[in-house]
């Protein structure tokens, strides 16, 4: 498991096609909003409340909900809930390493 500002993830699946990781954002925080030059991401909700913002546009986001993000497309979420909010991210593409984020904006003055 490796912990971030925001909280947690853990990698289930990782071979050269996708990589599929657990993600746990704690309350009130959020990933910083970010593209990806060489994947595409698509979140499912597991549990908590939040919001997902893709392209400048944010919406709702529960347990149940699913969320597509292109490759170079802008994209954060944020838990403005009281307990942890969880999703499973499921990348496809041709690189999966965390160099390929160009952060736009983040909480925690990372570039």
């Amino acid at each position: 498991m490796e912990q971030r500002p925001w909280g947690t993830y853990e990698i289930l699946l990782d071979d050269e096609k996708s990589k599929v990781k657990k993600i746990t954002v704690d309350s009130e925080k959020r990933l910083s909003y970010q593209t990806h030059e060489k994947r595409s991401e698509y979140w499912v909700i597991v549990e908590g409340t939040g919001q997902v913002t893709i392209d400048g546009m944010t919406s709702l986001a529960i347990a149940g909900d699913a969320f597509i993000i292109e490759q170079g497309i802008p994209h954060r979420i944020h838990n403005t809930g009281t307990l942890p909010l969880v999703f499973i991210e499921t990348q496809l593409g041709i690189y999966f390493g965390e160099d390929d984020i160009v952060r736009l904006d983040d909480d925690f003055g990372r570039s």
